[in-house]
């Protein structure tokens, strides 16, 4: 009898039956009662059922998954109040209602009731910011509404003491990241449709979440485990390029952009850059040159660095633009 009382303990408890002690052996005889396990072991079950029941929901649509939804989906579970929420796939009406907050489904976009679709045919929503021209994909409207704290929780910074660099990821990682997503998922193509292509990318994120997806020769496939592996995929590529961009190309643009000012210190005529540290510099010294107005006439001509490993200094012409193979101004032609 006592192993039942002791079985029947443990399990309306959540405690190992081994740490539940009793007076033994039973008899009425004995006046003094079992020793059963302090009140508090049952209060912290307590509390466990009412978390799991109070458990935040994220909806979106069943079926087959893409990666701007498996990537809203990531970026959401990164926020304190989703760490823990469940994932249900479903078109249920609902189950959609009842959620805490949707995305991709449910032919709605109300931010004040955190419902993010954009599939309804009046949905035009946009990043703004200088990206006006390709309507936002589920994995958009989550990164526009939550990014800067998705970024600064990935990152550990402030929202406010770190407000200025953390707007500069956040613009960045939409730019080189997520847009892509959008681009992708509203069919937007990356160059003129009449131009053919030299070769097929199969490997780009939105084609790898596709092949995630049930092979038609494939059967009794768990989909929400597929579903969780795209979402997987695409957060692990969504956190290496915050850390990227925040780690190691951001110190990169604030180097050149000090030494950009300060290029007249260097030399009057201003067509000469020194890096005090050597750094990728291309990129951000066009992208710097246009963000603070540089008059043609006074754009820089030339970038001195040091090279660490030969211990030596060197110099680069700097080209017409970013994509350009031609200089401003070609060194001369014994110093190439």
């Amino acid at each position: 009898m006592s192993k039942v009382v002791m079985s029947w303990l443990s399990r309306r408890c959540n405690t190992p039956s081994t740490s539940i002690a009793f007076s033994p052996p039973f008899h009425i005889s004995n006046p003094s009662p079992p020793r059963f396990p302090p009140p508090v072991r049952c209060s912290v079950a307590a509390r466990r059922a009412s978390i799991l029941l109070t458990k935040k929901v994220i909806a979106t649509h069943n079926g087959s998954f893409h990666a701007d939804e498996a990537l809203a989906v990531y970026m959401l579970r990164l926020l304190p109040e989703y760490k823990s929420a469940k994932v249900v796939r479903t078109r249920d009406n609902d189950e959609i209602a009842s959620a805490d907050i949707v995305v991709d489904v449910g032919a709605e976009y109300d931010p004040a009731r955190h419902r993010y679709d954009h599939h309804q045919r009046d949905f035009k929503e946009t990043f703004g910011n200088g990206f006006d021209e390709i309507k936002l994909s589920s994995a958009g409207l989550v990164y526009k509404h939550f990014g800067r704290r998705i970024v600064a929780g990935i990152l550990g910074w402030d929202l406010e003491k770190d407000k200025e660099k953390l707007e500069t990821v956040y613009l960045k990682i939409y730019e080189d990241f997520v847009l892509s997503f959008d681009g992708h998922d509203n069919g937007v193509s990356r160059y003129p449709t009449d131009i053919k292509p030299k070769y097929r990318d199969s490997t780009s994120i939105g084609a790898r979440v596709g092949k995630l997806n049930p092979w038609w020769n494939e059967h009794d496939v768990d989909l929400m485990e597929r579903f969780l592996k795209a979402v997987e995929l695409t957060g692990t590529e969504f956190t290496g390029q915050v850390r990227y961009v925040a780690l190691s190309w951001l110190p990169a643009r604030e180097i050149v952009e000090k030494d950009l000012a300060d290029r007249f210190k260097i030399d009057p005529s201003g067509k000469i850059i020194l890096l005090s540290q050597f750094c990728p510099w291309k990129e951000y010294l066009h992208m710097l040159e246009k963000e603070t107005g540089i008059k043609e006439d006074d754009l820089p001509l030339y970038v001195i660095y040091e090279d660490d490993r030969a211990h030596q200094y060197r110099v680069q012409a700097v080209a017409e633009s970013p994509e350009s193979f031609n200089s401003r101004k070609a060194l001369p032609e014994p110093w190439r």
